[in-house]
């Protein structure tokens, strides 16, 4: 969730590290800091809210140096305060920490005994205090970082200066991610690649319990028994379009137009979704299916289920994997066990992978991060081909989790001889056809504009959905108040009479998905039954669904207050399509509240912590 950002050997440090946490905006915060080292003496400078107030401190407390380590916090333990702003410093070392500390007060406690003063009221400041007490006892700084992190309980990446020690930063990770970047003159730390290959040409992804001496032309990994490693090097691709809004109002509007690309190259990088060097997954030999992941992802998993079920007549059961994790279900033996994640760093679904695993289970993963830890932990990994996604609200790695999961539920069938053959290749056909659909869409979009507009007053907003499109009416439940702070939830069109229905009056938009399938008529009876309670009705279907329902009464009583038309496209791709106007009309909703689009108070992009 927080960024770290740090570099070796760049005359104009402070400015490189500005433009490394700039470059880590997406991932969400609320304070910003950066440390130098310059003449073995290191300085600070920190600011609450976005990086505009820390440049404008570091016009008054300028930092020379060439080594720095910076940091962009989402606050967990205490409130966004400059004071609780890393990096967080003794008169020794400074520290920028991504993690939780999780025995952080018995940790403080026992240093304020010996006399140790803390600042702040995070869980952070423990490392720089407990590392500067090793320090007081003789150890040099690789042994007291060592010393220090292995007292923690709980995750961690850590950059960290000590004065007298110019040109170096130890860095450490278990739990959260850390890259290490080279160019010919310079070393980097980030949170991640996408940051990194601003100014990097090779990384090493560091692997969990690793501890790395880093200097400007080399690297000095040790491993959790402190043994000497080799990790390998991974050449990256510049990609100036990814940091790029391209004319675009927000990196999520120009993410959802991308769409139509994402998911074209998605479907082309098909016969090499594979990134694993063993043979790919045979669902033949498995039971029973569970997907397990989070946010959007999750969604993106009940979909699949719906697929997987339908097609391959296979069992699946879909988790959460903050709750798959801890409830430790029984493990089958010929079980699968499939992972969503974009950033491929989710700590909860990592944590659940790695219980699977030990259960003997098979583990396939979808990810859009190729070197990710869990992609590197799971047997079997397909990836999606959207390119990175800077956005907070996920638009086009969904839709690109959704095409790579309806085409691994065809490959699904097709192993498990569950349809005929000739079914199959024709899905496959109208599969293709799915990124001209989501173009055709895309062209609604003045529509959806206007139609964003019965929305811009409310309060609480209702999604209805039957079938695959009931994950999407979570889905867009979600994307309404993560990015406009509209109170807003899903339901399964069926359970509207048995709850949800109370909540009805003139004063709830309800946004009802209809395409024109077998569940059309149930659908818009439920329709009819919240506009006949006075609700605000947006309709999302095609053609013919806007047809039958706009004529049902000449007098036009039952008609949808709005309408947004889909295209026709066969029943299994209405997910994927039925995703982009929810997307769209969230994002329109949010610019008329005037709320912040690509970084929503307290969220981030990938959540690397509990």
């Amino acid at each position: 969730m927080c960024g770290i950002f740090g570099v070796v050997n760049d005359h104009k440090a402070a400015q490189t590290l500005l433009s490394g946490l700039k470059a880590l905006e997406y991932r969400g915060y609320d304070s910003a800091g950066i440390a130098t080292i310059d003449n073995n003496v290191i300085d600070c400078c920190r600011a609450n809210g976005k990086l505009n107030n820390l440049e404008n401190a570091l016009q008054q407390h300028p930092l020379p140096g060439s080594t720095g380590i910076a940091h962009t916090r989402w606050a967990t333990h205490g409130e966004p305060t400059t004071i609780n702003a890393h990096p967080h410093m003794t008169d020794d070392v400074a520290l920028v920490h991504n993690g939780i500390i999780e025995n952080y007060q018995e940790l403080r406690i026992e240093l304020e005994k010996k006399g140790h003063v803390f600042s702040s009221d995070t869980d952070s400041e423990v490392l720089p205090m407990l590392i500067s007490d090793y320090l007081a006892q003789g150890y040099k700084p690789l042994i007291a970082t060592k010393r220090a992190l292995s007292r923690v309980r709980g995750t961690y990446a850590i950059g960290a200066l000590f004065n007298g020690k110019d040109g170096q930063i130890i860095a450490a990770r278990r739990g959260s991610p850390l890259v290490v970047g080279f160019n010919q003159h310079s070393a980097f730390i980030a949170s991640d690649a996408v940051a990194a290959s601003l100014m990097a040409d090779e990384v090493i992804y560091l692997e969990e319990g690793d501890l790395a001496l880093v200097e400007a032309n080399d690297i000095f990994i040790f491993d959790k028994h402190m043994d000497v490693v080799n990790r390998q090097r991974t050449r990256i691709e510049h990609s100036n379009e990814a940091v790029s809004k391209e004319g675009h109002d927000h990196f999520m509007h120009k993410e959802i137009h991308e769409q139509t690309v994402a998911v074209q190259r998605t479907l082309d990088g098909l016969n090499q979704l594979s990134l694993s060097a063993a043979p790919e997954m045979d669902f033949a030999d498995i039971d029973r299916l569970s997907i397990i992941a989070c946010g959007t992802s999750y969604y993106a998993a009940m979909v699949a289920k719906y697929w997987f079920e339908k097609l391959a007549q296979l069992p699946v059961e879909v988790d959460l994997a903050s709750e798959f994790r801890y409830r430790q279900p029984p493990l089958m033996k010929r079980g699968g066990c499939l992972f969503v994640s974009q950033s491929g760093e989710t700590a909860d679904t990592l944590a659940a992978l790695r219980y699977a695993k030990e259960g003997g289970q098979y583990c396939l993963s979808i990810v859009n991060v190729p070197n990710s830890s869990i992609a590197r932990e799971s047997d079997f990994v397909y990836r999606t081909l959207c390119g990175p996604e800077i956005g907070v609200a996920s638009t086009k790695a969904f839709t690109s989790q959704l095409t790579v999961l309806i085409r691994l539920a065809v490959k699904a069938a097709q192993q498990r001889k569950s349809q005929d053959l000739v079914e199959l290749n024709a899905l496959m056909s109208m599969l293709g056809e799915v990124p001209q659909c989501i173009a055709t869409a895309l062209q609604h979009e003045a529509n959806i504009r206007d139609v964003a507009k019965v929305l811009e007053q409310a309060s609480s907003t209702i999604f209805l959905g039957r079938g695959q499109c009931y994950p999407i009416a979570l889905e867009g439940a979600l994307k309404l108040k993560e990015i406009s702070y509209i109170h807003a939830e899903g339901y399964a069109a069926g359970e509207l009479k048995h709850g949800p229905i109370a909540l009805i009056d003139e004063h709830m938009p309800v946004v009802v998905l209809a395409p024109y399938d077998e569940l059309f008529e149930k659908t818009i009876s439920n329709l009819q039954e919240v506009r006949a309670r006075g609700a605000k009705v947006i309709l999302i279907s095609d053609k013919r669904g806007i047809d039958h329902c706009c004529s049902l009464n000449k007098d036009g009583k039952d008609k949808a207050d709005a309408v947004i038309e889909m295209p026709t496209a066969s029943a299994s791709l209405h997910p994927i399509l039925y995703s982009i106007p929810v997307q769209l009309l969230a994002y329109h909703t949010a610019v008329i509240r005037g709320t912040d689009v690509d970084q929503p108070r307290n969220l981030a992009k990938s959540v690397t912590v509990e």
